[in-house]
């Protein structure tokens, strides 16, 4: 763990400029933050990357834990502090004043073709995340084997998926995953 100022700095620039092209969420910016934490930084391995990302998902609150999570692994808590404050500044203040010209421009034909454009760049990303995700996390065939299981099932099947990460957590415990 470094908090030296180039570091913070680091993460700051990052963060603030992914804050800025995560269209649809945080979730959307997942497999840029994999691709600068893993392979460019190498602040984390594969593993802890998708061990934090699963941290993150299992923690109340947004899903932009894993922001402050990458930070803390990179820098203890001033780096967690400064991740979270790059990744929601810029957007925050953007969200503000594209959210009022949004509101002054609604009903305009662009207006309407801008805001139907994004939904599929939005479900683009989250699934550019989620492959991202599935494939730092099956480090081995039986955790291939319940990331294909949990897809299908949670695909077809109208269940809670709280069952399906209890039936993952005690294939954890049991030692299988």
């Amino acid at each position: 763990m470094r908090s030296d100022v180039g570091t913070l700095l680091t993460l700051a620039g990052f963060f603030a400029v992914l804050s800025l092209f995560s269209v649809g969420g945080g979730n959307s910016a997942v497999p840029e933050m994999h691709r600068y934490a893993v392979d460019v930084q190498h602040w984390l391995t594969d593993r802890q990357f998708a061990d934090t990302f699963a941290l993150a998902q299992l923690t109340p609150g947004p899903n932009l834990i894993i922001v402050a999570l990458v930070g803390f692994h990179v820098a203890g808590v001033l780096g967690a502090v400064v991740a979270m404050l790059a990744m929601c500044g810029p957007t925050g203040i953007a969200a503000y004043y594209v959210g009022r010209a949004s509101e002054r421009f609604k009903g305009k034909i662009w207006h309407t073709a801008v805001s139907r454009g994004l939904v599929p760049v939005t479900i683009g990303l989250t699934a550019a995340s989620a492959t991202v995700i599935a494939t730092s996390a099956d480090y081995g065939w039986t955790a291939a084997a319940v990331t294909a299981a949990t897809a299908i099932i949670c695909y077809f099947f109208r269940i809670n998926p709280i069952w399906v990460f209890a039936a993952a957590a005690a294939l954890g415990v049991a030692g299988i995953v």
